[in-house]
């Protein structure tokens, strides 16, 4: 940053009424919809440039992506709403792709010269005059009425715990990176999601043989069906003849039966729940894998036992490593644990009104704090440009009382469509989300 644009940045944070926490791909886009509204803001990024996850080996220490990482939605459904992912590149991107779209959006929009990197926020605390007390990294206390949180939810690890010691190597998917260190070793990756599936393919290549560990299973759900990304097929369902999402979702579990078959011929356990309660995990290489002999899949660990593990049908398999894509925690280390409780309520599922803001504690806000069924970028485009409209005054807020209700309302929802587990807490339905967000920036206020 040359000396002009750092002197910019320290003015625009000193008059600022409005902090930004982090510079991924939501802090990014809170950051351009507030300046498209002219809103004077500061964003802090611990980092030395933007991309949160994206950027791999991410100095800022959070990001989770492997070098194989490519993204599950194709590329049509990703990019923001004003600036779309160009045509020739491949229908699903790899994580340095999409930071080379992400580094462009921000360039061509000005908001990098915004941000201060290598800059963390260590604290927030509440005022007694109604703002925000920010604590910086490099010894700054800076008040603000308005704190957005960008940091993520997907760089906290979650272990699991089971019985017993293991003596080789463990890790958490979220330090995974290359293949390379398990050459030849026998691995456990316990878990069925996105990452635990496309970490066990990226290692059968070169580890000796890899087992997957399940609780529970999963739907698989193929990247590609009869040649077209399967994310396609559920837009055109969805948008194009209006069908509900959960009516889109039970005829996609129909045609994914059609294309795949059984997925219990391959050792999978089918999932106890339709799949429009479930997340559906995205593979087009792991049922190959399994049918070549690369990967076994295997129950939950009953217990850990020295140089192997114990199975809960009884079964014991012996293993050199052990890597846990088990999920995150949800965590935001400069709030006080008693302050993120007031904040997100008590319950296992955030209580913020349209999944953004604190009844409880005004002026608190949180972007990209969603986990959607549909794709998450363009979602969170859409929550800035609504706080972007609330934040400047176009957009009139809801009473607190209403608020309340919907946030009670929309747990209701969650709870009769979901599964009532930790991993569906941040759950929305992308069509009815976006759309309730988009009703209230076109009528002007806030709503039910």
């Amino acid at each position: 940053m040359s000396g002009t644009e750092k002197r910019s940045v320290e003015g625009i944070a000193g008059c600022a009424q409005i902090c930004i926490i982090g510079a991924g791909s939501s802090g990014v886009a809170v950051a351009k919809a507030l300046k498209d509204r002219g809103i004077a803001f500061a964003c802090y990024e611990t980092g030395s440039d933007i991309g949160g996850m994206w950027r791999y080996r991410n100095d800022n220490g959070m990001s989770s992506a492997y070098a194989a990482l490519h993204i599950d939605t194709s590329r049509d459904n990703l990019g923001y709403p004003d600036f779309p992912i160009p045509k020739h590149l491949p229908d699903f991107l790899s994580h340095a792709q999409f930071l080379a779209h992400l580094e462009a959006y921000a360039d061509h929009f000005g908001i990098r010269p915004l941000i201060t990197f290598r800059t963390s926020v260590t604290e927030v605390s509440p005022m007694e005059d109604g703002r925000w007390r920010v604590s910086l990294s490099d010894g700054r206390v800076i008040p603000y009425r308005h704190v957005i949180i960008a940091n993520g939810h997907l760089w906290d690890p979650r272990l699991p715990e089971f019985p017993g010691r293991f003596d080789g190597t463990t890790l958490h998917a979220h330090h995974y990176r290359t293949p390379d260190p398990f050459d030849g070793r026998r691995v456990l990756v316990v878990g069925l999601g996105n990452s635990a599936v496309d970490i066990a393919v990226d290692l059968c290549r070169r580890a000796a043989h890899v087992t997957i560990s399940t609780r529970r299973g999963a739907w698989i759900m193929p990247k590609y069906l009869m040649g077209i990304p399967v994310d396609r097929w559920s837009a055109t369902l969805s948008r194009r003849l209006r069908l509900p999402t959960r009516v889109t979702r039970m005829i996609m579990s129909r045609l994914i039966r059609l294309g795949v078959g059984d997925q219990r011929r391959f050792g999978l356990p089918r999932p106890a729940h339709p799949m429009w309660r479930e997340h559906a995990t995205l593979s087009q290489d792991l049922l190959p894998a399994i049918g070549h002999g690369r990967i076994t899949v295997r129950p939950d660990i009953a217990r850990l036992d020295g140089d192997g593990v114990v199975f809960t049908d009884g079964a014991r398999a012996s293993f050199d490593a052990i890597i846990y894509a088990t999920g995150y925690r949800t965590s935001f280390p400069f709030l006080d644990p008693g302050l993120a409780r007031q904040a997100l309520g008590d319950g296992s599922r955030p209580a913020l009104y349209r999944r953004m803001l604190s009844p409880t504690c005004p002026g608190l806000a949180f972007a990209g704090l969603v986990q959607p069924i549909g794709p998450t970028i363009p979602l969170v485009e859409i929550q800035a440009r609504w706080l972007a409209s609330l934040l400047s005054g176009a957009m009139a807020p809801a009473s607190p009382e209403d608020q309340r209700h919907e946030i009670r309302r929309h747990h209701d929802i969650q709870r009769r469509t979901w599964l009532d587990s930790p991993r569906y807490a941040l759950e929305v339905d992308y069509r009815s989300y976006a759309r309730q967000m988009t009703r209230d920036m076109a009528r002007g206020r806030a709503g039910n």
